[in-house]
């Protein structure tokens, strides 16, 4: 499941959009940053991590539905040491922002870890309110 919708009365839900890793097509777009992969490949990768939550948010509700974006909370495989990670996010919020206007603005968490799904470089989760009734 990527999406859950919960309904918070007046018409609208929140909805869950679970953790979108970096890909093209079929292909896991995997490696740490920045000793893998550089920083502007990993900002690359969390733009394309931020239109796959936007695909889910789309396929759920509707872009044409959503009040605002509440939270992205975003990963980035990262070596020791590195601590650019609000700049590898800044692509998929800036993102956020162009596609939805005002109701893209958010609050953000942008952390390091050294695992993730596949290897992936950047996965992210989102959460939203939408307009369901």
């Amino acid at each position: 499941m990527q999406t859950r919708l919960v309904s918070i009365g007046d018409g609208r839900s929140l909805l869950y959009v679970a953790g979108q890793i970096s890909r093209e097509g079929d292909q896991v777009l995997a490696g740490r940053c920045p000793d893998q992969v550089s920083v502007e490949e990993a900002t690359r990768r969390a733009r394309l991590c931020g239109l796959a939550v936007l695909s889910q948010i789309e396929s759920a509700a509707g872009l044409d539905n959503v009040v605002e974006v509440t939270q992205l909370i975003g990963f980035v495989l990262s070596a020791d040491g590195f601590g650019e990670q609000p700049k590898v996010m800044n692509a998929a919020s800036d993102l956020f922002v162009e596609v939805l206007g005002a109701a893209g603005k958010h609050t953000r968490a942008a952390l390091g870890t050294n695992a993730l799904p596949f290897s992936s470089t950047v996965e992210i989760a989102a959460v939203a309110v939408v307009r369901t009734g």
